[in-house]
């Protein structure tokens, strides 16, 4: 009785501790529960610059001046530590014309949306052509999905481009924030799935440790009481027999 009581009492003494499964699959639940949370403040976000597509428009283009002034002065870090190399000039050009960007987006954001708008607007109308003429020209097995993603991105070029430079306030902090809802859709199924996934794993560990201990406090009994009955066997075998008062009689003693 003493052997899985002691194993119990380890099990019992690493789980206080936290160095069992389940405390590492709460440290797991919780990283994930962080990133449901993450996500869903993007979702917020996302659907708040949907409805305000404006501001949207305004805090993208401060983030991306922002994030290219952050990039310049990386460069120009980089650039001064490799400094008596080859690569020394282009870092340095590198690094002034991020500088020079984002100071120009920052101070002039809705000029920057508007050249901006009107490059998206191109680009979907160049795609959209180079789609329908591939897809009309190669007639390949997915011809109807190709055609109906060149005339949607043709469509929505010509919608942008005639409506420019109004359109300039609301497509960029429309792509914006539809990108920030379906990020923060995609972390809250990621978070609330490894949840599940880490509290199903830490279950069935807990239940298997459970199992081993069990059997480990079965065998050992089972060997003690196998080694009780081995030699209480030795004991008798060794035992001596029972005496006789009359020894052997010899052969003849019995004739006349």
């Amino acid at each position: 009785m003493n052997g899985p009581t002691a194993e119990g009492r380890k099990r019992g003494a690493a789980k206080r501790a936290g160095n069992g499964p389940a405390a590492e699959g709460r440290k797991l639940s919780r990283s994930f529960g962080w990133l449901a949370f993450l996500g869903t403040l993007l979702v917020i976000a996302g659907v708040v610059g949907l409805i305000y597509t404006g501001v949207a428009t305004l805090t993208s283009m401060l983030l991306f001046g922002w994030l290219l002034l952050i990039g310049g002065l990386v460069a120009l870090a980089h650039a001064i530590e490799s400094r008596g190399t080859n690569y020394f000039w282009l870092g340095v050009v590198v690094a002034a014309l991020n500088l020079a960007a984002g100071v120009v987006v920052i101070r002039h954001p809705e000029g920057t949306a508007e050249a901006l708008t009107m490059f998206a607007a191109l680009l979907f109308l160049t795609g959209g052509v180079f789609r329908l003429v591939g897809s009309v020209v190669v007639r390949g097995p997915q011809m109807g999905w190709t055609l109906l993603q060149g005339a949607f991105g043709l469509l929505l070029g010509l919608l942008v481009l005639f409506d420019w430079p109004h359109s300039s306030l609301y497509v960029l902090g429309v792509f914006f924030s539809l990108a920030l809802l379906f990020d923060g859709l995609g972390l809250i199924a990621i978070g609330i799935g490894g949840r599940r996934i880490v509290s199903m794993v830490s279950d069935r560990l807990d239940d298997r440790l459970d199992d081993r201990g069990g059997d480990r406090g079965g065998d050992r009994l089972g060997g003690r009481e196998s080694g009780r009955g081995a030699g209480r066997g030795a004991e008798r075998l060794d035992a001596p027999g029972p005496a006789t008062d009359s020894p052997p009689k010899a052969p003849g003693d019995g004739r006349k």
